[in-house]
Parts: C-alpha cells; structure tokens; sequence
C-alpha cells in the first residue's frame, strides 16, 4: 500500500470534503481516503498496482476542486 498526500483548493464547507472523500473511496485500489477542510488536503491510501496518483488527482479535479500532490516521505510504502 502506499499513502498519498495532496493539497486541495477550493473546498468551502463539510459537504465539500465529504464529496471528495466519498469519490476517492470510490476509486478501484483505495483502502482509505480522509479529507479535511482546514488545511484543505487528501490522505489517500492506496495500492499502486491498481490506482496512481494521477487518477486520485483526476477524481479531486473532476469535482471542480484543484489538487496538488505533496512529495513527501509519506509517499513511499505504507506499512500494511
């Protein structure tokens, strides 16, 4: 598994985060999606065999919100 951080624009209100978490969850190869409003980001967790950065970026964007990932050391492998 691996963990994903991304900063998110644009989210004004729980309902908003609650969609964005509700989509990513939806996503194939997600084990664990939280969003928060303040500070506006994403931690997703994912198997990379089945879901890329790009796509979970691609999610967040779909909904009208722009999305940033943050390289972090948090993007390497997630324990299990």
């Amino acid at each position: 598994m691996q963990t994903l951080n991304f900063d998110i624009n644009g989210m004004t209100c729980g309902g908003c985060t609650g969609s964005v978490q509700r989509a990513l969850s939806k996503l194939d190869g997600v084990s664990h999606a939280e969003v928060t409003l303040h500070p506006g980001t994403a931690t997703v967790v994912v198997d990379p065999t089945r879901a890329s950065p790009a796509q979970v970026q691609a999610a967040i964007t779909h909904l009208g919100y722009s999305a940033k990932a943050r390289p972090t050391a948090q993007n390497e492998q997630a324990p299990s």
